[in-house]
């Protein structure tokens, strides 16, 4: 891996970077539950052999490990997405209240633009909700050394710090300076059941001495940030990647960087705005800045200029300093070239094809959750109803039974990861209630979606040493399942009939349909599959499946077109095969 190169020097995503700068401050404990565009700073952690690099089973429990492992005196880091903060934030919450033993850093990668997210939330409000710092970095360099200066400040001020990533920072690459690893010593667990027992009485006495240590942090911001350029006519405050943009399409800018984006160093900036005729902020999402220094009086555009969706760009930023009469109109370039929308597809042999086939020949409603099932709800398929948050499904289903108001079975589908990491207290409170829904837990032994990681019931941990596994079935059954039916989805009648049979249950019941991914941890494939033209009657049944590998034809039996399979996608998984009416599926014929 690039981090172990012996070099002064390395290329180095945001997210190994990150990693780096944990391991120069001396980190001890890592935990994590995978999230895009979060998930390779802890993958980059596991090949650091000092560092006890963990997937937790949930972000809330990877805070609690991190945070208890500060307590035990040493430095802990906690790795997330945006969403993942939504989960954890029981824990953070009163963690800024606790403070901190060692040195603790949460890790938090937002979306903007949600490539891979169902939300843009803006991480800096949970700073300004826990009133904790936030660190901002804007390149893969400053996200190394805002690391280590994360556990710093976490020291001095005895806080949990966050350190807000975001896809352009965790994902593009940059050149770091290497150094060696920090000697921290290791302080031991110390006995203070007023600072970290969450009585009231100790809570109330907590919070005047967060506001205070609110002030110092203000003080703080404020040597942190940077300032360039003398321009008396404009100046622009920004932090984090935005920074960048504005350096790349106005070199000559007269910038305020903030370092730290919370708290923000109201007085620093007011002397700057002093100083300049105009004040923009350049930030992306929220005008999380622009709404702070309007309260303080300081005036000041930044909304009205660029967007407030999606992520920002140089081009957009380009257009909003343009708006703003301070750089020409950008000319117009080349027309994008039109192409073929290529929506997100299951892959090729996914053993999820199956169960949501069978659902949609039953008619089913169903509840779904986040993983790759989640292109279920798109055509061909078009199976899902609705998906929301991380192990709703189940929850969400048993409301949707008690609600009277679907006439079809109410089915939810979750993934075996998604499971373990929200869909188990869903499933007590269905047994709890006698919810007459169907659970089908998807069990792939991955987490597949962000690149195939392990979880708890992988049996394998992050550092590839074997672990006892979570026995799904079993849990099901000890949680008050009766009706608990495990079946190979490439199996489709098996399928089908446990389908049946735990729908006409009454009260809760669960289906497991165990094939491990088909992409993990190598590709798994067969003799591949073709369809004998001759045979095809274009019933187009196969279609319904979504394989990418079944591709239509020019040719046509009574005015349907059939269909062919791309022999290098096909991963001889015999699922179309078995739908065939006329058995014209048949294995390709391997040469003697």
């Amino acid at each position: 891996m690039t981090l172990l190169v012996e070099a002064d020097r390395a290329l180095l995503s945001g997210n190994e970077a990150i990693a780096r700068g944990a391991w120069e401050a001396g980190v001890v404990v890592a935990s994590a539950y995978p999230g895009t565009p979060s998930t390779e700073t802890l993958e980059a952690m596991a090949a650091y052999p000092e560092v006890d690099a963990r997937w937790a089973t949930n972000e809330k429990v990877a805070v609690d490990v991190a945070l208890g492992a500060s307590l035990g005196g040493v430095r802990a880091l906690a790795v997330m997405k945006h969403v993942g903060l939504n989960v954890a934030a029981d824990t953070f919450m009163s963690a800024t209240s606790t403070g901190v033993g060692a040195g603790l850093v949460i890790m938090v990668a937002d979306d903007p633009g949600m490539h891979s997210s169902q939300n843009e939330q803006d991480t800096r409000f949970y700073a300004r909700f826990g009133l904790v710092p936030l660190l901002e970095p804007s390149d893969s360099a400053e996200a190394k050394e805002f690391t280590k200066l994360a556990f710093e400040v976490s020291e001095r001020f005895d806080t949990p710090v966050l350190l807000r990533s975001t896809t352009r920072i965790s994902h593009n690459r940059g050149i770091v300076e290497l150094g060696p690893r920090g000697e921290v010593p290791v302080r031991g667990f110390q006995r203070n059941p007023h600072k970290y027992v969450m009585l009231p009485a100790y809570a109330r006495d907590r919070h005047p001495w967060v506001l205070e240590r609110l002030e110092r942090l203000t003080d703080y911001a404020a040597e942190l940030a940077v300032e360039e350029g003398d321009d008396p006519k404009v100046g622009i405050v920004t932090a984090g990647v935005p920074y960048q943009y504005v350096k790349e399409v106005y070199p000559d800018a007269h910038l305020l960087k903030l370092g730290m984006s919370f708290p923000i160093p109201i007085e620093r900036i007011r002397r700057f705005a002093d100083a300049v005729e105009r004040l923009i902020v350049v930030e992306e999402l929220e005008p999380f800045l622009e709404e702070q220094l309007r309260a303080a009086g300081i005036e000041v555009v930044g909304k009205d200029l660029f967007p407030r969706v999606g992520e920002l760009s140089p081009d957009l930023v380009h257009d909003g300093l343009a708006k703003a009469g301070i750089l020409e109109p950008r000319e117009p370039g080349p027309a994008p070239p039109t192409t073929v929308a290529r929506p997100p597809l299951l892959c090729a042999g996914c053993p999820h094809m199956v169960p949501y086939w069978a659902l949609k020949r039953l008619g089913a409603t169903v509840t779904g959750d986040i993983g790759c099932y989640t292109l279920a709800a798109l055509d061909p398929i078009a199976t899902m109803d609705t998906c929301v948050a991380m192990g709703s499904s189940i929850g969400m289903a048993s409301g949707l039974a008690a609600s009277g108001g679907s006439d079809a079975p109410v089915v939810a589908t979750i993934g075996d990861s998604t499971f373990l990491h929200g869909g188990v207290p869903a499933l007590m409170e269905a047994v709890y209630n006698q919810a007459n829904i169907t659970v089908v837990i998807l069990d792939n032994g991955t987490v597949a979606m962000t690149g195939g990681q392990e979880h708890p019931g992988s049996g394998t941990t992050l550092k590839g040493e074997e672990t006892r596994p979570v026995d799904i079935p079993a849990l099901c059954r000890a949680v008050g399942v009766e009706d608990v039916h495990v079946v190979d989805p490439y199996d489709v009648p098996a399928t089908m009939r446990a389908f049946e049979e735990a729908i006409a249950h009454r009260g809760p019941s669960v289906v497991i349909t165990y094939r491990p991914c088909i992409e993990a941890p190598v590709r798994i494939k067969d003799r591949p599959y073709e369809v004998v033209a001759a045979d095809c009657t274009a019933c187009q049944l196969c279609m319904n499946l979504g394989c990418p590998a079944i591709i239509w034809t020019d040719e046509t039996f009574e005015g349907r077109r059939k269909v062919t399979i791309d022999p290098t996608l096909c991963t001889g998984c015999t699922l179309c095969a078995q739908l065939c009416p006329p058995r014209a599926i048949v294995p390709v014929e391997v040469e003697a």
